[in-house]
Order: C-alpha cells, then sequence, then structure tokens
C-alpha cells in the first residue's frame, strides 16, 4: 500500500515541477498574450484524478509557488487556486462525465474565475490593472485541456496510479 501511495505522489510533483518549467519557460514577446497556464490545468487534472487526495493543501501550495514566481502579493493566487480547487471538488462527479470539448469550456470558464479573482485581489492589494491577455490565456487554457488531459491520464493508467 505504501508504494502505491508512495508512486503516485512521486508522479504528482513531478507533473506539478514540469508544469512550474513550462510556466516559467521565456516565452518570445508577440507570444505572451497566449501564455497558458500550466499548473492551474494540472492542478484541475489532479482535482479531477484524486479529488479527495489532491485537495487545498495542494492547490494552496501551488498557489504560493505561483505567487513567488511572478512576483505578486503572497496569498492571492493561492486563495484563487483554493476557490477553483473547491468549485472543480464539489462538481467533480459531473465533470468527469461531460465531453472534452464540454470540460474544455468549463476549464475556459474556471480560468476566467481565476483571472477575475487575481485581478479584484490585485486590484484591492496594489492597484493592479486588467490585462486582455486574461481573456486570451483561459482560451489557451481551454484549448489545451483536452490533449493535457489525455496525455495524463495515460500516464496515470501506465504506471497504474488509479
Amino acid at each position: 500500500m505504501y508504494i502505491y501511495y508512495s508512486r503516485r505522489y512521486w508522479i504528482m510533483w513531478l507533473s506539478f515541477l514540469v508544469a512550474i518549467i513550462l510556466q516559467i519557460i521565456p516565452y518570445p514577446e508577440n507570444l505572451l498574450l497566449f501564455r497558458p497556464s500550466w499548473l492551474l490545468l494540472v492542478m484541475i487534472n489532479w482535482v479531477l484524478i484524486f479529488p479527495h487526495q489532491s485537495n487545498f493543501s495542494i492547490s494552496f501550495i501551488i498557489g504560493l509557488i505561483t505567487d513567488l514566481m511572478y512576483g505578486s502579493t503572497l496569498g492571492i493566487h493561492s486563495l484563487a487556486f483554493s476557490i477553483i480547487t473547491y468549485l472543480v471538488v464539489c462538481k467533480n462527479y459531473q465533470f468527469n462525465h461531460y465531453m472534452l470539448w464540454q470540460q474544455a469550456l468549463l476549464i475556459i470558464g474556471l480560468s476566467w474565475i481565476i483571472n477575475i479573482v487575481v485581478f479584484l485581489l490585485e486590484y484591492f492589494v496594489i492597484r493592479g490593472i486588467f490585462c486582455p491577455e486574461y481573456i486570451f490565456s483561459s482560451i489557451i487554457n481551454g484549448i489545451l485541456w483536452p490533449w493535457l488531459h489525455l496525455l495524463m491520464n495515460k500516464i496515470f493508467y501506465k504506471y497504474s496510479i488509479r
């Protein structure tokens, strides 16, 4: 039993490490508007697969890492990621039974919610400004969701994590 949980957590944290690396890779100036939120996508996927094991503590830690990467006020992304985790855990059963294109539309909506929460918190704390990249990054998250979801499920089945 210990090996099962150990392997699952190693794969989980390795996937978060890959998402962090993809998140901090520098993009060309003209592609910055289309930068996806890899950490958000990986976090949502893990919450969908293990809704009771990968919950608020992991999303809070990932949010703190995101805050440190972006240099934003500590705790803003943690709160936003915790809100998204709550929404995904509450609707986990329904979300898993939607088709991939419907899930992609929900991912666009969830990405929008995160962007709005982060904007509002930054606006109240440091008078942040709204950027149009929030719209484009949410759409890119929705476009990337089916491929990322299928790839991660393939990895889970290959290493028999479920």
